[in-house]
């Protein structure tokens, strides 16, 4: 079994799991998912790793609630256990093969979106770790909805958060503060972009505008893990892969994204009606 030795509600629906699990915690690296399930009978939950300790021998996710898997994932308390957690699965992010003297020679832009905070710290903490500069801006739709920011603010050279309602740092979308960093003259070597499908769409027009090197992650598309499933087969460069074994991280300018928001919105009605029947088992 799988203890959670802490909790924290990180915003409104969003919570943060860190869990006993030495093997993974031990071979886990930047830009890897891992399987959870709550119960023996419960569905197979793809979720990015979000932070790892090999000491203590524990892995952090994140997890918000949208439907009734993650829901009952968020139900659990310290102390309680799931019943599986599984990985590192997935391909880890492509600078892990870079020396560290290429490392601290390149200059790094990360671009968050909501929840996409969480998948986004371990690749900064890596590189800071590494000597890299590295940029961050996180986007959310309100102040209430900005995560990580303490964590994130440790290790990377200048964050940058927009609000779509002004609450909190800058008014406005990612793709506005992208091209205020641009316009100002910052150079960098590479970007990502984790968060919604339509964000990162519309980071990845912004970026071409100024050539920049972009990666996204493709994670949100994920469903049972293996490429067995099918569900996050996706058209990179005109050839068909799978989100789960292929990536999650892919060359943004390669990305079918229209392909891949129709394909993500595929089961809402199915999702939203086993959500319904959640609540009521949760007593909620």
């Amino acid at each position: 079994m799988y203890r959670i030795v802490r909790k924290e509600n990180l915003a409104p629906n969003i919570c943060l799991m860190e869990v006993e699990a030495p093997r993974l915690a031990k071979s886990a690296q930047p830009g890897q998912f891992l399987i959870v399930r709550v119960n023996e009978h419960g569905e197979r939950i793809p979720l990015t790793i979000c932070d790892y300790d090999r000491e203590k021998g524990t892995v952090t996710i994140v997890t918000q609630i949208v439907g009734s898997s993650s829901r009952r994932i968020c139900h659990l308390d310290e102390g309680e256990c799931f019943a599986d957690v599984v990985g590192p699965l997935g391909q880890p992010s492509e600078f892990i093969n870079e020396t560290e003297d290429v490392l601290r020679s390149k200059r790094y832009l990360f671009i968050a979106g909501g929840l996409g905070t969480a998948p986004v710290y371990p690749q900064v903490k890596y590189l800071h770790e590494k000597g890299a500069k590295v940029d961050v801006i996180i986007g959310a739709k309100n102040k209430d909805l900005v995560i990580f920011e303490k964590e994130m603010s440790a290790v990377c050279d200048n964050l940058h958060i927009c609000t779509d309602d002004g609450s909190y740092g800058k008014k406005g979308m990612v793709t506005d503060m992208l091209k205020d960093l641009m316009a100002a003259g910052n150079k960098y070597d590479q970007a990502v972009s984790i968060g919604p499908m339509i964000m990162m769409k519309f980071v990845t027009l912004t970026a071409r505008q100024f050539d920049l090197p972009l990666i996204v992650s493709l994670n949100t598309l994920m469903v049972d893990g293996t490429g067995m499933c099918g569900a996050c087969r996706v058209t990179i460069g005109g050839k068909t892969k799978f989100a789960c074994v292929d990536g999650p991280e892919f060359d943004a300018y390669l990305v079918d994204f229209d392909e891949a928001m129709r394909r993500q919105g595929m089961y809402r009605s199915e999702e939203v009606e086993a959500d319904h029947k959640c609540k009521i088992g949760l007593g909620e």
